[in-house]
């Protein structure tokens, strides 16, 4: 098991199944300590190429703070099964099949908030425009429309046709090989690196195809969003790595801005600080939801 933070790292939380609309929801879940209150519920939604993984370094943290926390592969993604049609793999599209998530935890009887990642943060903002009754909206990094980094999407543009012609192991070695070098990929240990291939090659084609439209072709929701918050006076914020390099720091800002949400700015981090500085974000993000719970 390696030291740093990653998608392998150890945590509490144990592995269950949700009912979705093709079949189960792979997800974790962590509870506070039994005989501890719990406030609500945390629904983590990963992004592109994600999975319940990458919300590994925070499971035990948010449980510990006296939340259950539910992390899930959306449809398509790794564990979770999806359908063929790619548009169903669209973030409005993906964001009623979490709306149904949050009504489902929702029964339990504790206020539900909603954290989305990166693609996983169009989705959440889809599932609360489609009516999720959600005590709260974190986006993080993520962006008020379709991706604007153009090294990104040139890289889904590369991927889309080999992925048609040659499928998933084709196009996942051809990533490793492209990684040869990179001092990141070189560092990272054999059982990540496993992981990771086990986490695309499992993943629907589909699924990686229609989440790449998603991000090619999002429009801006912001305004229609805002608005839908300030009537059922729900809370939102923004938080991003400062050196995401998916959304600028300057668009997600000014998302924030137009939402009327906070803006929390993560250092040291990249697009993914729930992995790359999970114990910085956690002070930033505990704070926020438990005043949120408590107003």
């Amino acid at each position: 098991m390696t030291g740093r933070s990653s998608q392998v790292s150890a945590h509490g939380a144990r592995r269950v199944d949700l009912e979705g609309p093709y079949g189960r929801i792979a997800a974790l879940r962590a509870d506070p300590p039994v005989g501890a209150p719990t406030a609500g519920t945390v629904l983590l939604v990963p992004g592109y190429t994600g999975s319940k993984e990458d919300f590994a370094p925070l499971l035990d943290g948010i449980a510990d703070a006296g939340l259950a926390v539910v992390a899930i592969d959306q449809p398509g993604q790794y564990e979770s099964p999806g359908p063929k049609d790619e548009a169903q793999y669209l973030p409005e599209a993906l964001g009623k099949v979490v709306a149904d998530l949050v009504r489902t935890l929702a029964a339990e009887e504790r206020p539900v908030l909603l954290l989305g990642h990166s693609y996983g943060g169009l989705v959440s903002r889809a599932a609360v425009l489609a009516g999720a009754p959600v005590a709260g909206l974190t986006l993080l990094d993520s962006g008020p429309h379709r991706l604007t980094d153009r090294n990104r999407l040139l890289v889904l543009d590369f991927a889309e046709p080999v992925l048609r012609a040659h499928g998933l192991e084709q196009t996942y070695t051809l990533r490793e090989q492209l990684n040869v070098g990179n001092p990141a990929w070189t560092a990272a240990p054999d059982e990540l690196k496993a992981f990771l291939r086990a986490r695309f090659v499992g993943s629907h084609p589909s699924a990686l195809l229609g989440m790449a439209r998603g991000l090619q072709t999002e429009p801006d929701r912001v305004a229609e969003l805002r608005t839908l918050l300030e009537r059922e006076g729900t809370p939102s914020l923004v938080v991003t790595g400062e050196n995401d390099d998916a959304w600028s720091v300057a668009e997600q800002r000014d998302m924030a801005d137009r939402l009327g949400a906070p803006f929390v700015l993560i250092p040291g981090a990249g697009h993914s600080p729930n992995i790359e500085t999970p114990d910085v974000l956690l002070g930033e993000l505990l704070p926020a939801w438990g005043s949120w719970l408590t107003s």
